[in-house]
Order: structure tokens, then C-alpha cells, then sequence
């Protein structure tokens, strides 16, 4: 019996399928539908519209465009809300709700009747969602990314968001500018609609829907506010319209090893590391995990001259040809018969798209970073592996040893990062304990520890920190982060104490408490029977209450275990 399509599919239950359909369709013709209208092909549209929610300022546009392309292939689309986050619109994280949106989204795709969905995302945590629930209401579905924003000025010099936002405001802590020139520069960080203008979160993101063969080739960097932006929500919705293979029939082994053969090479965002492990996580038999990050760390280059990492903005990389000249870079790295989004296979895919020459994307002889910009790093700190954006930190603390110097929580941090009497100094380690998935909760992007102002205004620049948090994709610095198990779930990084020495070195991807062993346990068993007894209070009701119980570590993703491929 032939599968079910455009409002014949999904019928409600009232015990009589032909007077559901009979009800469904008089019902919206009520929104002005004729007949031939309601006999095609559905294709749905997630319209992630918000006002709070200024990357996604362009989606009215965005989602005229989709349409046209929908209706211009001779199917109907129909648009349909669900949440919008912002990262920073959204309390007490973007992180602590993707999950929810990644459930919104599966139950709206897997709820209206739709032979095929468009969603639309951009800001960090909209895409990673979006695939997520796809993947798991398994509808045929294709991701639009809004875009990235342009660049303003300041005083002459090209300025963008966000990686500019905090190398000036670090100036201003420093007090090297001063309160009149802070406000000013934040007239002209964000002189548009869309995304991070710089290789953080979204912008990886972007990146890597292509790369994973689930949004069209060249479709992550034309700006948010161009016009070649709209022609590609045309094309996505025409290619939604005339027949797209299931999530599950794209997204395979090949297709994650190349997405993070791109995330290596854009030097991308530590975030996406957690993103592409929950992704992963939702496809049955995969089994993504950190140590495929590492070993394909450690052949992959650091290609693209974007900021944080290099000099240049996603604007330049647009006019240097995109994704698709660092694919064509990267082919001997590549599994070239990963099938794409379009059908073909993403070799075949490549051959429209012909390289010329530019200077964003270097070749893989002359690359910025020879190899693993992220590193995984695992010891008697982080049993479960910890993240480090290595291409983007200062070289003499790529070994180094260290006194602790410890903050117990977000808050903790915040009442005496300035203080001048703290105890600390240049080659200090930074520990912030507690703001992971769980201690926060929500994991949030605490992780980028200040310098104390103190260091600061005395010139240092740079200085290792330690968290089970996150950090954004457009910071830099000497940050390890997504330390696992986290310190509220009895993780060793919660037995660290002021002045303990720690030692990092990146070489041979080692997090070590140089503290004996027994006294780990020691600690950690009084934190078992004293801090975890008075320690916060666990949310009785409502999503908190969910996200408490059910949310895995950052090494699975931070996803409920009840929504991966496994289940519970």
C-alpha cells in the first residue's frame, strides 16, 4: 500500500479517516485554500521568527523566498512556529533549552502532515536542534541557515561580532578604552540582520550542515542581507518540493568524519563539538565519540583565516568561494561518497562548484595550524575527555604548570574575580567548578573565564582556565572546557582546591591534578556526604525538573538520554 502524502498523511483519530480528511480540509479553507492547492505535495516550513531573536531578523524574507520556491516546483508549503533561542535572549542559557527546541521541532514535524521540511535556523542552538528532532521524526528534511551578518566599523577599523565584542570589552576591563569608545563600538558590531559575522558557534554550525550533506553546497555563507542569501531559500525550497531522502538515508559515518574533517579545518567553535556528539547521538548505530575528534584532529589542518583563529570575517569567506573551496581543498581528507542532501554524492556534488583563486582558504601545504586546532584532553581531571581550542591560545601555555586558583560556581567567580587581594598570579590556573550541564544548570558560556583585572591592567593576555562549562565559539584563549563528568555529578574536578598544582600539556593531551590519587577520593567522598547534602536545591516541577533528571554528560552531548537512538 502506497505511503500516505500532503493532507491525507498524519490524519487525526476520530475513528473515521475520511471525515478527519473531510475536517481538516474545511478547516483550512477557512485561510483562503482552493481544492487544487490542498492536492499537492506538503512541504513544511519551521519558521523560527522571534523578537527576541535578532539573528533571525530575516526570516520573513527568508520564508517568502521558500515558498517561492516550494510553489515554484508545484507543491504547498506551509509554515508552522516553534521555538526561536538566542544565545543571548535566553535565561539561564540557549544551551539549557535546546533540548526542548529539538523536541518541539520532532513532535511539530512528526505531528502536521508534511511530505518534506524546511527548517530554518541559525542562531547557535537552532540549528543543532533542528537536526536533532529531525533526525528523529525522520521526515524528509533539508536546513536553511539565515546567514551570517556583515561587518560595521569603528574609528576606520572593520569590526563584527562577537569575536570584536570581547577583544574590546577585555580592553575596556583593562582600562585601555574608555567608557564613551565601549559604547561606541557597540553602535557597529552588529550592523545587520544574521548570525555571528566570525567562525563561532553559528557560523560552525552553518559550515557543518554542509559538510554532513544536509543543507545544499554553498549554502552557509552568502550574507544574512544579500540577495544570492534569498536565492538560496529558493533553491532549498524547490528541493524540498520535488523529492528529498530521509535524514537517515543522508547522515552516516562518512558524514559525520567529514563534518568534523570541516570543523578542524575552520578552526570551529568548541561548542559544535557537543552539538555534532548529540546529533550523532540521534542516529542509530553510529556511535560518535570524542576520540574521533582527536584522531581526526591530528591529520586535519587549520585551513581558513577567519577570527577567532585568524584575521577575517564570514563575509570574506563568502567572496572566497564558501565551503565548497574548502571542500575542494580538503578532497584527499574527504569520503567523497557520502551521499548529499540532493542525491548525489558530495564528490560529484563538488564538481559545480570550480576553485579560484583567493586568500581565506589556504592550501593544505601552506596551512594557518598544522594540525588539531581542537584537541581532546583526558586524565585524572577528566576521565571523560575535556575540549581545547588549541589553535587559538598563546604557545608558552601549551605545557604548563600551575597553582589552582578555585571558584565554586558562576556566582562565586563573579564576587571575586577583581578583587585585588585574590591569590593569583601570571601562571595561575583558572578553576571554575559547577557550571556544567547539570551544576548550572544548562552549561552555560561561563567558561571563558576573565582575566582578574588586576592581571589584566598589568598586561597579561592570556592565561589557562579550567570548567565543566562552555565557552563561545567566537572567544579565544587558553580554555579548557566540557570537562566530564562535571563537578555537581561528583566529578574529580570538583576535588580541586586552591593551590593544588595542575598540569596541561597539549602535546600529550593530558588534565592532571598532580594530587594523590587517595586524596581525590577522600575529597570526593566528603563531597558525597557534606557539600552534595547542603549543596542546591534539585527543581521538583515543570522542564527544569526534566532537564535535571535526564540530561547526559558533555561527552554524550549534553542530549536527554531518553530522546537518543538507544533510548534511556
Amino acid at each position: 500500500m502506497a505511503a500516505l502524502t500532503g493532507l491525507k498523511a498524519g490524519l487525526t483519530n476520530y475513528g473515521d479517516p475520511d471525515f478527519a480528511l473531510f475536517l481538516r480540509k474545511a478547516f483550512i479553507k477557512g485561510a483562503g485554500y482552493s481544492d487544487d492547492a490542498l492536492d499537492r505535495r506538503v512541504v513544511g516550513i519551521a519558521d523560527t521568527r522571534s523578537g527576541y531573536n535578532p539573528c533571525h531578523a530575516n526570516m520573513p524574507a527568508l520564508l517568502e523566498a521558500v515558498q517561492r520556491g516550494v510553489m515554484l516546483a508545484g507543491a504547498l508549503p506551509i509554515s508552522f512556529p516553534t521555538i526561536s533561542l538566542h544565545e543571548s535572549f535566553a535565561y539561564p542559557t540557549s544551551m539549557f533549552l535546546r533540548n526542548l527546541m529539538a523536541m518541539d521541532t520532532e513532535e511539530m514535524v512528526r505531528a502536521a502532515p508534511m511530505d518534506a521540511v524546511v527548517l530554518i535556523g541559525g542562531c547557535d542552538k537552532t540549528v543543532p536542534a533542528q537536526l536533532m528532532g529531525a533526525i528523529s521524526a525522520d521526515v524528509p528534511a533539508i536546513q536553511l541557515v539565515v546567514g551570517p551578518m556583515v561587518t560595521g566599523s569603528h574609528r576606520g577599523t572593520r569590526v563584527g561580532a562577537c569575536t570584536d565584542c570581547r577583544g574590546y570589552w577585555a580592553r575596556y576591563r583593562a582600562g585601555e578604552i574608555d567608557l564613551e569608545e565601549i559604547a561606541a563600538v557597540g553602535n557597529e558590531l552588529v550592523p545587520s540582520a544574521g548570525t555571528c559575522g566570525v567562525m563561532g558557534t553559528a557560523s560552525t554550525m552553518a559550515c557543518i550542515t554542509e559538510a554532513l550533506g544536509i543543507a545544499p553546497l554553498g549554502s552557509a555563507c552568502p550574507p544574512a542581507n544579500g540577495s544570492q542569501r534569498l536565492r538560496v531559500a529558493e533553491m532549498t525550497g524547490k528541493l524540498a518540493a520535488t523529492g528529498i531522502p530521509r535524514p537517515s538515508e543522508v547522515l552516516s559515518r562518512k558524514s559525520f568524519e567529514n563534518a568534523i574533517t570541516v570543523l578542524l579545518a575552520i578552526g570551529g567553535s568548541t561548542n559544535a563539538v557537543v552539538h555534532l556528539l548529540a546529533i550523532a547521538g540521534r542516529v542509530a548505530g553510529l556511535n560518535l565519540t570524542l576520540d574521533d575528534f582527536d584522531i581526526i584532529g591530528r591529520r586535519t589542518p587549520l585551513l581558513v583565516d577567519l577570527k577567532p583563529s585568524g584575521s577575517a570575517y564570514m563575509e570574506d569567506f563568502y567572496r572566497a568561494g564558501g565551503v565548497p573551496t574548502l571542500l575542494n581543498t580538503l578532497r584527499p581528507l574527504l569520503h567523497l561518497d557520502a551521499l548529499t542532501i540532493t542525491g548525489q554524492t558530495l564528490g560529484a556534488a563538488l564538481e559545480a562548484f570550480k576553485p579560484f583563486p583567493q586568500d581565506i582558504v589556504r592550501p593544505l601545504s601552506d596551512p594557518l595550524y598544522p594540525a588539531a586546532a581542537l584537541v581532546v584532553l583526558r586524565g585524572n581531571l577528566a576521565p571523560l575527555g575535556a575540549i581545547l581550542k588549541a589553535s587559538a591560545m598563546m604557545s608558552h601555555l601549551k605545557s604548563h604548570k600551575g597553582r589552582a586558583c578555585v571558584f565554586t560556581s558562576a556566582d562565586d567567580m563573579l564576587a571575586r574575580i577583581d578583587d585585588p587581594n585574590l591569590d593569583v598570579d601570571k601562571d595561575s590556573i583558572l578553576v571554575l567548578q559547577n557550571i556544567g550541564p547539570v551544576g548550572h544548570p544548562g552549561m552555560p558560556e561561563a567558561g571563558y573565564t576573565p582575566i582578574p583585572k588586576k592581571l589584566a591592567q598589568a598586561g597579561v593576555r592570556d592565561m589557562l582556565r579550567i570548567s565543566d562549562g562552555r565557552m563561545s565559539g567566537t572567544a579565544s584563549g587558553a580554555v579548557v572546557l566540557h570537562v566530564a563528568p562535571e563537578a555537581a555529578v561528583g566529578g574529580p574536578l570538583g576535588a580541586v582546591r586552591d593551590g593544588d598544582m595542575i598540569h596541561v600539556d597539549v602535546e600529550a593531551r593530558r588534565l592532571h591534578l598532580d594530587v594523590e590519587e587517595d586524596e581525590i577520593a577522600r575529597r570526593l567522598e566528603e563531597w558525597k556526604t557534606h557539600v552534595k547534602g547542603r549543596g542546591r536545591a534539585r527543581p521538583k516541577r515543570g522542564y527544569k525538573a526534566l532537564y535535571d533528571q535526564r540530561v547526559l554528560q558533555a561527552d554524550r552531548g549534553a542530549d536527554f538520554d531518553f530522546l537518543t537512538a538507544e533510548g534511556r
